[in-house]
Parts: C-alpha cells; sequence; structure tokens
C-alpha cells in the first residue's frame, strides 16, 4: 500500500446531496481541505460556515467556499451539479439538462487542473460519467462515476435484515446501470463465507429474490416519495469511495466509467462493474462470474445505456 494521502477536495455542488457530502467527508476526516463550489455562491459559503463551526468537536478539517481556480491542487474533484427530475420529466429530458450543466463544469475544471481525478454523482450517474470524460478528454481510468455503488449497499441492507446477520458479513452486487436495469448478482454473493443460497438454507430463510431486486430497485423512489430527497445514502457511499481512493489502499468497489476495447459489445458505454480503486484512479476492471440469466440482463442494462446515451449525444 502507498502512504495514506490527505489534503483538499473539491465538492462541485452545494444542493442536499454536496453538503450531505461535504459534511460526511469532515466528520470521517477525509481531507483537511475541503472546498464547496456553486453558481449559488451564498448556498456554497452558508454551507461551509454551517459544518465548518461544528469542526471544533473534531480533528482540524478546513470546509470553505470557493471558485473553480480551487481545483489546480485539489487531489479529488467531486461533482454532484445538476437539477432534479420534476413531475412529468422523462429521464431523458433531465439527462440533456443536466449533461450540459456538466459539461460546462467539467470545461471549468480543466482550466484550473492538469490531469484532475473527477468523481461523477450527478444524475443520471452513468450518462454524466461519460460526458465528464467527453469533455475532459481525460483518460477513462481518471472518470469514476458513483454508479451502482449506494444500489449495492442497498441491497447488502437489504439481505442483512432478512438474514439476521452483520451487515459486514454480506458481501453482494448490484452491477450494470444505475437506473432500473440494474443487475443484483445473486450467484456471486456470500455471507461470511458461504454462498449466499448455502447460508439462507442453514439459518432456514427462504429468499425472494424477486423482491429484494424489487426493492432495490426501488430503493431511492420510496426515500423520495417519502421525504422527498435522498442524500444521507449517497453521501456516505461517496465518502466510501473517497476513503478508498485518499488510502490508495487499492479496494474493489462497484463503480462506473467508460468500459475499454477489451470488453467487446460492451466497450465505449458507462456501466458498473467491481474496481480495484487508488490514488490514481480506477486501477483495474474485474470480471464476476455471473449465471446465464444475469448475463442476459447485464447485455440488456448495457443496450438500455448505450441506446439512452445515443439519445443524449443526438439531442
Amino acid at each position: 500500500m502507498s502512504q495514506t494521502h490527505k489534503d483538499k477536495i473539491v465538492v462541485i455542488g452545494a444542493g442536499n446531496v454536496g453538503e450531505a457530502i461535504a459534511y460526511t467527508l469532515m466528520v470521517r476526516v477525509q481531507a483537511n481541505d475541503i472546498v464547496l463550489i456553486d453558481v449559488n455562491e451564498d448556498r456554497a459559503k452558508g454551507a461551509s460556515l454551517d459544518i465548518g463551526q461544528g469542526t471544533s468537536f473534531f480533528k482540524q478539517v478546513w470546509v470553505r467556499q470557493g471558485g473553480y481556480e480551487e481545483c489546480a491542487d485539489a487531489q479529488l474533484i467531486i461533482i454532484t451539479a445538476g437539477v432534479a427530475r420534476k413531475p412529468g420529466q422523462t429521464r431523458l429530458d433531465l439527462a440533456k439538462i443536466n449533461v450540459g450543466i456538466v459539461k460546462s463544469i467539467t470545461e471549468n475544471i480543466m482550466k484550473y487542473a492538469e490531469d484532475p481525478l473527477i468523481l461523477v454523482v450527478s444524475n443520471p450517474a452513468d450518462i454524466m460519467t461519460a460526458a465528464v470524460v467527453e469533455a475532459s478528454g481525460l483518460p477513462r481510468h481518471r472518470v469514476i462515476g458513483s454508479g451502482t455503488s449506494l444500489d449495492t449497499a442497498r441491497l447488502r441492507y437489504f439481505l442483512s435484515k432478512k438474514l439476521q446477520v452483520n451487515i459486514e458479513d454480506v458481501n453482494a452486487y448490484v452491477l450494470g446501470e444505475h437506473g432500473d436495469s440494474q443487475v443484483p448478482i445473486f450467484s456471486s454473493a456470500n455471507v461470511g463465507g458461504f454462498p449466499l443460497d448455502e447460508y439462507a438454507h442453514q439459518i432456514g430463510v427462504e429468499l425472494d429474490k424477486e423482491e429484494l431486486t424489487r426493492k432495490t430497485i426501488q430503493g431511492g423512489a420510496d426515500i423520495i416519495r417519502m421525504k422527498g430527497a435522498t442524500f444521507y445514502g449517497i453521501a456516505m457511499a461517496v465518502s466510501n469511495i473517497v476513503e478508498t481512493i485518499m488510502r490508495d489502499d487499492d479496494a474493489i468497489l462497484p463503480v462506473a466509467h467508460v468500459l475499454g476495447e477489451c470488453f467487446g459489445d460492451w466497450a465505449g458505454v458507462p456501466i458498473s462493474l467491481p474496481c480495484r480503486i487508488g490514488w490514481k484512479g480506477i486501477m483495474q476492471t474485474l470480471r464476476i462470474p455471473m449465471n446465464d440469466a444475469e448475463k442476459e440482463a447485464m447485455d440488456a442494462s448495457v443496450q438500455i445505456l448505450k441506446d439512452f446515451l445515443a439519445q443524449v449525444r443526438e439531442s
């Protein structure tokens, strides 16, 4: 492992998600300088003051509002900015608007930063990841999308509740699109080293995998229906990715990036797969064993993203 890195992180977008991410990074002391950038400077300044004034209860962390020039020496840049989906608005309409926003943000980043490492959280996260790669000209491994990291966390949560086991013992991935076509990989899942089905059998629990899939896919929508927005879950998921990068600990996480030519028909598509992540970004993309049904579902998810990306580019 390499030496621990802790320095500056820039969070672009000071809405609910960006503010929750900045707060989580501060509490977990994942950088000693956190900068919030937003077109609404008062919002960014207010959020930084609100978070910063609580730092006396923790180790010293600077939290402040700034401009794009702060990207010049940032170790990591997190993009959360974008509009929320409105009632009656299609996912395509949302993507068209947010692609424009994210591309403008990326151009501003690149005015100051040389070879930055960018973590994309703005929705639709997969499409925005591709937009950042195209607008920045950065190598694919330097642009990471939060992808299905939160979906994976939701699946692990539901499995731990159903199986009444510590969530840290549940190892399972959700891959593919961060959306309705996401694919839980049950065939490779395990609990404390036991294959998932074997563990469930031994404790006498029958798993309804279709129901678990439905709950995982609808997890975000259910929260939005009840409280209007989701931001704590994604903040923790992003914090987990950030920790892996800043510690350079080569952890394997389900994140999105634009796949290379070695992935054949999946090449050029920004989908989530298990990736080994470190200080330089995505170090390696791994191929997890899948059964035939899961592979077919992944092919379908890739095609959905491929078609959706083409529609966004044509607009």
